[in-house]
């Protein structure tokens, strides 16, 4: 496989109510990996749309995306931030990739199944076919690394799929154009942080998530510092005292979540976490809690707010980020309708 420029992709829809989970799991690791790779930050509105949207809402909810990476620290100087929409490349690459994707491939996708649940015949068929456009997000820019949730593995697995396949089945166009041995990288994932995946403040069996009826089991973006403390002090936890190992978590999924959102938000382990509080109540520990996340997250929602609150300037950043991202994957799919024999305008 030859060598591929080191590029990093990655997205976020717009279906509103960000939360805890989406900035640890997410967000805060675009914001790291700015100092090591060139990166390419999406508001992926064409996938939110598998669902019907109101559009007033939906146009709300891609400016507050926007607000929460420019509020959390995503520099778009350094990294470009655009909405997905913008630039046709996507859904231009998209439907030659499903003419690369087989249907069994598809048909083994697990979240299609979950989130279609029993009436799977009114899902719309963007839902059953959004991992190819997501395929198309990641290679329409030739991206070596995407940072993905543990859910988002299978999607990924995927993307490496059609890449192969595509570098396959056209291999001989490739090389005669000059492209080398191969056109797609097998884009890597980078999977980790101490609160990769974070559980509801309800039920540390379940995902964070916003349509979870419970306003107490996320902290959202906007929570002012009041609703912070309030959520992490109203947090379901146990009886028993916080253990001195990460073994002691076992079987105690309130206490492992509490102690995986202190670690991410403090920049360290989960050992280095308990070799402080072990053996602390709970009481104590939430209150350690409370401060860190008030410290760390009020500053990231007053941003968001006053970001919101300037519409035009979010979307001239999306502009601004749609131009440098089409200038980018642009002359890639004009190399892909190329090998594929396309004949088109020069």
């Amino acid at each position: 496989m030859p060598a591929f420029k080191e590029l990093v992709f990655s997205g976020v829809q717009p279906t509103g109510n960000l939360h805890l989970g989406n900035y640890l799991g997410a967000i805060k690791r675009f914001v790291a990996m700015q100092a090591q790779f060139e990166c390419l930050y999406c508001v992926v509105d064409l996938h939110a749309i598998t669902v019907w949207q109101d559009p007033a809402e939906l146009t709300r909810q891609i400016r507050e995306v926007t607000a929460a990476f420019l509020a959390a620290g995503i520099d778009p100087a350094r990294s470009v931030v655009f909405n997905q929409s913008q630039v046709p490349q996507h859904a231009e690459l998209a439907w030659i990739f499903n003419c690369v994707a087989r249907l069994g491939w598809l048909n083994r996708m697990t979240q299609f199944k979950e989130k279609a649940g029993k009436d799977r015949e009114n899902a719309s068929v963007g839902l059953y076919d959004y991992p190819v456009l997501m395929a198309a997000d990641i290679l329409a820019y030739r991206a070596t690394h995407v940072p993905v949730g543990e859910d988002q593995k299978q999607h990924l697995e995927l993307t490496r799929d059609i890449a192969q396949k595509f570098n396959n089945d056209f291999a001989g166009a490739i090389q005669e154009q000059g492209h080398g041995e191969a056109f797609f990288p097998i884009t890597e994932p980078l999977i980790g942080g101490p609160a990769a995946r974070v559980m509801s403040l309800r039920d540390g069996t379940k995902k964070m998530s916003k349509s979870d009826p419970s306003d107490y089991s996320r902290i959202n973006l906007t929570d002012d510092s009041d609703g912070i403390a309030t959520k992490v002090r109203k947090a379901k936890t146990d009886a028993e005292p916080l253990p001195s190992e990460t073994a002691g978590l076992e079987k105690r999924p309130e206490a492992d979540n509490l102690v995986g959102i202190f670690a991410a938000l403090n920049d360290v382990s989960r050992e280095d976490v308990l070799r402080e509080y072990g053996g602390a109540q709970f009481s104590a520990f939430k209150g350690a809690l409370v401060d860190l996340a008030v410290a760390k997250l009020g500053p990231i929602g007053a941003e968001m707010k006053r970001l919101v609150a300037d519409p035009g300037h979010i979307d001239a950043v999306l502009a601004d980020g749609a131009a440098r991202a089409e200038a980018i994957a642009a002359p890639n799919i004009a190399a892909v309708k190329d090998i594929v024999g396309f004949v088109r305008r020069r």
